[in-house]
């Protein structure tokens, strides 16, 4: 949901997902280096930074292409003056879509509606 917000979408989050390529028996590396920067480990996946901020490492998304095919066709938002690379909202739709968790469920219809009045006004982000 972080994408979608940093994408001018309406909404909150508790945490903050990263999806990063890492191999799967490399997963630790992250985890251990949020530790020596300071972060406490909350889950297997999840850290919580010293502000109290939630970073959740995801490593596959469901409904996605590969990270390399999802990277290359990223949407560039500007983030405190840092260029950061975001999965486009259609591509987060079809991501909650495919989870299909309750959580996920219940913003699908604020981001179709977003993601058509966009594509209606012909706006890109």
């Amino acid at each position: 949901m972080s994408a979608a917000i940093l994408q001018g979408v309406p909404g909150t989050t508790l945490d903050t997902g990263i999806w990063v390529e890492v191999p799967e028996r490399q997963t630790m590396r992250l985890i251990n280096l949020s530790l020596r920067l300071g972060a406490t480990m909350v889950r297997q996946t999840v850290v919580a930074l010293s502000d109290g901020s939630l970073v959740n490492f995801c490593y596959r998304l469901h409904g996605t292409a590969s990270f390399r095919t999802e990277y290359a066709r990223a949407a560039i938002v500007d983030w405190n003056g840092i260029a950061l690379k975001v999965l486009p909202l259609e591509r987060i739709i079809r991501s909650k879509e495919a989870a299909d968790r309750d959580k996920d469920r219940a913003v699908l219809p604020l981001l179709r509606d977003i993601a058509a009045s966009r594509k209606k006004l012909r706006i890109r982000r």
